[in-house]
């Protein structure tokens, strides 16, 4: 796998620690968009994942704070929006593309929360085995204070937003957000909105708990839920639903192929989703990659 990945500098900088990105991407160029989707309630984009943000009376909540050396553009397109501070900062989970700005923003003082796992993965040095990249423990201002096993509300700017974690998917530490008033979702990395997913199974990912997770969100969103996915454009049920159809059908033509017991090469070699490529195999991620993620999930004993 790891051939592979050597060839895909994005998917290592969308992924990996802040210090691999900062020495590798020119993060001057970036700029940070925001897209209101309720009232209060917006969507900021810029390299890396997707931000979630609430303002009102009370503080700036943020979902996510992306890298490092982004948080001064982030911080400004937060103030354009409010004088708040921002008091809150919810990991969706622990790469370096959802969590670099954590140390900038903890010393400002901003309270850091996510799932007890991503304090632990944070915590010690983390090995990619897709990338063959390590990863060094975060600075501990970096570190979530604030961590929870199976849900977390806050009750901030009117507004309900609750944190839910799922069954290993993307990560071990996955967090799905709900604004319920607002009626927005945050899939973090549960959801690649009309690409491959990057599985990160040396985090505890697998591809049933990804569809898992889609099955959670979908079961909270209506006709007129927008939902925030980690990584494209803003969503509605209906490309939720096509995600979660698309992840189903990759899965289960590629265990039918390691129950033949094919190889790796053969399966790649059948080319089990031709037909998919075209709508989801446009990103960062191609076929052969989340082919072979899936071929590693699916033979492995619990693989499912």
């Amino acid at each position: 796998m790891v051939r592979w990945w050597g060839r895909s500098l994005s998917v290592v900088l969308l992924l990996g620690g802040a210090g691999v990105a900062s020495a590798q991407q020119d993060f001057s160029k970036v700029e940070i968009t925001s897209q209101k989707l309720a009232e209060g309630v917006y969507m900021l984009q810029g390299a890396g994942g997707n931000i979630g943000l609430s303002v009102g009376a009370d503080a700036a909540f943020l979902i996510d704070d992306q890298y490092a050396p982004l948080t001064p553009k982030i911080k400004a397109a937060v103030a354009a929006l409010t004088n708040k501070p921002v008091k809150f900062v919810l990991n969706t989970h622990w790469h370096g593309d959802h969590s670099g700005g954590n140390k900038d923003f903890g010393e400002a003082g901003t309270l850091i929360v996510a799932h007890e796992n991503v304090r632990k993965r944070m915590s010690t040095e983390q090995f990619i085995e897709a990338f063959g990249m390590k990863t060094p423990a975060a600075d501990p201002v970096a570190l979530p204070v604030v961590t929870f096993t199976d849900s977390v509300a806050f009750h901030i700017n009117g507004e309900d937003i609750q944190g839910f974690h799922v069954a290993p998917a993307h990560t071990d530490g996955d967090t799905i957000v709900q604004f319920r008033k607002a009626d927005v979702l945050h899939g973090g990395d549960t959801f690649f909105n009309g690409m491959y997913p990057f599985i990160d199974l040396s985090s505890g990912g697998s591809v049933s708990g990804m569809i898992a997770a889609t099955d959670r969100m979908l079961a909270l969103a209506g006709d007129g839920t927008k939902i925030i996915p980690g990584h494209g454009p803003l969503a509605t049920k209906s490309d939720l639903k096509a995600y979660r159809d698309m992840l189903a059908t990759a899965r289960d033509r590629v265990a039918a192929l390691v129950k033949e017991g094919k190889t790796l090469e053969q399966v790649t070699a059948a080319r089990p989703l031709a037909e998919l490529d075209a709508k989801w195999g446009q990103g960062f991620l191609k076929a052969d990659p989340f082919v072979s993620i899936l071929y590693k999930d699916l033979s492995r004993p619990t693989g499912k």
